[in-house]
């Protein structure tokens, strides 16, 4: 998995980030009494370990002010190293689930700072974390990684993923008007809409869509009776349109074709807020 660098083009990620390490330094050093380092790195670590599945993954969805999703993923020793911070000491034994819910209330207090860091910027954020069974399943647009410490033999690596749609949302800020002249048209009946030259810093990133047949709640118990050969019946009728998704936003509707030997969406209907 690759990531763009913060800061290329995008100063209001690097500003972002920013907070989340400064939330972090702060946080850590309130449990810790003694001042502890944290610092935006967008070279992968030298010592940076390969993606296994100890690792601890905690997702979170940000709405309000900006809206997208971001992941942390922590190795064991970076999720051990959070929740003897939040615990106030050292954890002997093996890793429990005591200790990753220790890390994950690390990172909502954490995540709390930087909501209030900036909302004069962004306005409300709402953050919502929840620890993950593996990488999200959107692509990431940007990795960095915020090492915690100073000391080489001490120090943890936090790897951070943001999504193209919260990297999108960095770029509009709060009571940020632009001139008329150069970067809005004005649609007939309706407010000002940017011009879409704006957005040329954001073409070239990857976006993951997803088309969506339909969707049904199964019970546990229901989930272990699976097997090959069973049939689940969806929400949605074979007449209905299928539903074209970007990180878990409806884009359009449409019906599957097949193109050239592959299955194709012709769009019918494009959602409501992402017309042209």
């Amino acid at each position: 998995m690759t990531g763009t660098g913060a800061s290329a083009g995008m100063p209001q990620s690097a500003d972002f980030l920013a907070v989340w390490a400064a939330s972090f330094s702060q946080v850590l050093g309130q449990l810790s009494g003694k001042i502890i380092s944290c610092n935006v790195v967008t070279a992968a670590p030298a010592l940076r370990e390969d993606l296994n599945d100890k690792d601890l993954w905690v997702v979170a969805a940000n709405s309000g002010g900006l809206r997208g999703e971001m992941s942390f993923r922590l190795t064991v020793q970076g999720a051990i190293f959070l929740a003897a911070a939040l615990m106030g000491e050292p954890i002997q034994g093996e890793f429990t689930e005591e200790h990753r819910d220790a890390a994950l209330e690390l990172l909502r207090q954490v995540g709390g700072l930087v909501a209030t860091a900036v909302k004069p910027r962004w306005g409300e954020v709402q953050l919502h974390m929840e620890t993950s069974p593996g990488a999200p399943p959107w692509p990431s647009a940007c990795i960095v990684w915020l090492s915690v410490g100073d000391a080489p033999e001490s120090s943890q690596s936090i790897e951070l993923h943001l999504s193209a749609a919260l990297l999108a949302a960095l770029r509009s800020e709060k009571g940020e008007a632009p001139p008329a002249a150069a970067s809005s048209t004005m649609s007939p009946g309706g407010p000002p809409r940017a011009d879409k030259t704006d957005l040329g810093l954001l073409m070239d990133i990857e976006l993951g869509v997803t088309l969506r047949f339909g969707s049904r709640r199964l019970l546990l118990r229901e989930v272990l009776d699976l097997t090959p050969g069973a049939v689940l019946e969806l929400d949605r009728q074979i007449h209905e349109p299928v539903e074209m998704v970007l990180d878990g936003r409806l884009l359009a509707r449409g019906e599957i074709v097949v193109l050239n030997g592959n299955y194709a969406l012709r769009i019918t209907e494009i959602a409501s807020g992402h017309g042209a």
